[in-house]
């Protein structure tokens, strides 16, 4: 028996980095995945390579509430039922403010905040219809903390833990969960790539800060992830989850 047996996600972001490891997480757990994301080709070779039966592949640009709306129908119509959205797409766009435009710092706020909201939204009611679900949010330790060059970044990650806490509030009565995941370092494109951006910043000494000195793999976030989507986590909602090696908790960072 799978942690995730007989539910139904949906997946943003999923083609690649952590996306693409929640999705095979998920479907090793026995979850039926419908994920999205605007890389077409690596999106569809995920699907590939997992099979037809369980996973399905649509484009999604988070940002569009219409596309939220195809997203969502295509899940109803591929397994029937919704249990579980996997807020996980996002941008990260490494700049000081008074380097950053405009533009950017809008860009990184309409994907990883915007279109946190309105997945939030565009899932409640074939939750309610299925009786209760779980909203899992995906912010980083960002969310408590700021760093030089990611004010955008920050910004739209503290946005997804306060609004994760509001729709706790709001939707408890319906059955539906709402949590947000944490994750310091993981060893993705994204976060390997801001690293490099930031020429004032040692990636190993940060490494060396942390208590448990190492970046996390990707599967190790999808666990946390896929407790937070199962009825193991039943009476968890409006709390933040921090998998991050210990960089939050003291001097170091």
């Amino acid at each position: 028996m799978g942690r995730l047996d007989g539910k139904v996600a949906l997946i943003t972001g999923g083609a690649r980095g952590m996306g693409k490891s929640h999705v095979r997480h998920f479907v090793s757990e026995g979850a039926r995945v419908v994920f999205g994301d605007v890389l077409d080709d690596r999106g569809a070779a995920v699907a590939g390579g997992l099979g037809e039966p369980s996973c399905r592949y649509v484009h999604h640009d988070v940002t569009s509430e219409a596309q939220w709306a195809a997203a969502v129908a295509a899940t109803l119509d591929a397994f029937g039922r919704l249990d579980v959205l996997v807020n996980n797409a996002g941008v990260l766009k490494f700049a000081r403010i008074a380097d950053m435009p405009l533009a950017d710092f809008r860009q990184v706020l309409e994907v990883n905040a915007v279109g946190c909201w309105l997945g939030m939204k565009a899932v409640i009611g074939p939750m309610t219809a299925a009786g209760g679900g779980s909203i899992v949010n995906v912010s980083s330790i960002e969310g408590f903390t700021g760093a030089a060059g990611l004010s955008a970044y920050s910004a739209s990650k503290f946005a997804i833990r306060g609004m994760t806490k509001a729709a706790a509030r709001e939707l408890g009565r319906f059955g539906i969960r709402v949590n947000s995941v944490h994750p310091g370092g993981v060893l993705t494109s994204m976060t390997l790539g801001a690293a490099g951006a930031a020429d004032d910043i040692d990636p190993d000494a940060f490494v060396k800060s942390m208590p448990l000195s190492r970046f996390a793999e990707p599967v190790e976030i999808s666990r946390l992830v896929a407790y937070l989507a199962s009825d193991e986590s039943s009476y968890s909602t409006g709390s933040e989850f921090i998998a991050d090696g210990g960089v939050l908790s003291g001097p170091g960072y």
